[in-house]
């Protein structure tokens, strides 16, 4: 290779790099995100569910590590240094590996997923107290804006323990349709209306939220996916790089 395309080829290295450690920087956000949000669904499923836990804290690990790819990868091609880009090399062709497992993983097991958060919410309406616990509060907010009620719809709350033996009817205040006329009483956290029709919203939360977090997803693959057109362009370039670079240039390695 020569001297031009060598130069080209550690340049553009060095550019896929940055960019490759700024998308890394957002998968670790977008974990941070997922851990420490308490104004979303996904804070629902954290508190009844150790798996959106784990999957946070692998996105944080996952963009740790990309971040840290991308300076190596940017220090192994200004300085051609043949070991730091066999290195850079492997470990992008595990990480790369590693993207496609999980995402097929997620794909074949997304019906399984889609009844977990679905037992998870039912659960959380039938302990529902309104005593302002963390997830009581996350999905008061969820009704609130999506303009939603229960999961299905209204018709799940009937299933809730206070509710059901409750003679008065009671329904989360969160449920209320603001439109409709009637007025309102607080009961142990619930509210209470006089006539038998409720002035609740009619919809159930399950479409709303599905489409938050399809909306949420496409974001997610969407990054996921350029992150890996960077990868295998980086891989091809390191590769190159590493090939057209000398024996003698190991020299350079207790320099850095």
């Amino acid at each position: 290779m020569s001297k031009g395309c060598i130069t080209v080829t550690k340049y553009f290295l060095f550019l896929f790099n940055l960019i490759f450690f700024v998308f890394g920087a957002l998968i670790m956000g977008f974990g941070l995100w997922v851990l420490l949000d308490n104004q979303s669904f996904i804070s629902v499923l954290q508190e009844s569910s150790d798996t959106v836990k784990v999957a946070s804290y692998i996105l944080i690990g996952v963009g740790s590590l990309t971040m840290a790819m991308g300076f190596f990868g940017c220090i192994g091609a200004i300085y051609e240094i043949r070991c730091l880009l066999g290195l850079y090399f492997t470990c992008l062709l595990l990480i790369l590996i590693a993207q496609v497992t999980a995402g097929v993983l997620i794909y074949f097991q997304r019906d399984q997923l889609k009844n977990e958060m679905s037992n998870i919410i039912q659960g959380m309406i039938i302990h529902y107290t309104g005593q302002n616990r963390t997830t009581e509060q996350t999905w008061d907010y969820i009704q609130r804006t999506m303009e939603c009620c229960g999961w299905t719809g209204p018709g799940n709350w009937s299933d809730n323990i206070l509710i059901r033996n409750s003679s008065q009817n009671l329904y989360p205040c969160s449920c209320r349709n603001e439109s409709l006329p009637g007025t309102d009483l607080m009961v142990e956290g619930l509210c209470e209306h006089l006539s038998t029709e409720l002035p609740v919203y009619e919809t159930g939360c399950v479409t709303s939220v599905e489409k938050w977090l399809l909306e949420n997803c496409g974001v997610i693959l969407g990054i996921c996916v350029a992150v890996a057109v960077v990868e295998l362009l980086g891989m091809i370039l390191s590769m190159c790089l590493c090939q057209s670079v000398g024996q003698e240039d190991y020299t350079k390695v207790p320099k850095y």
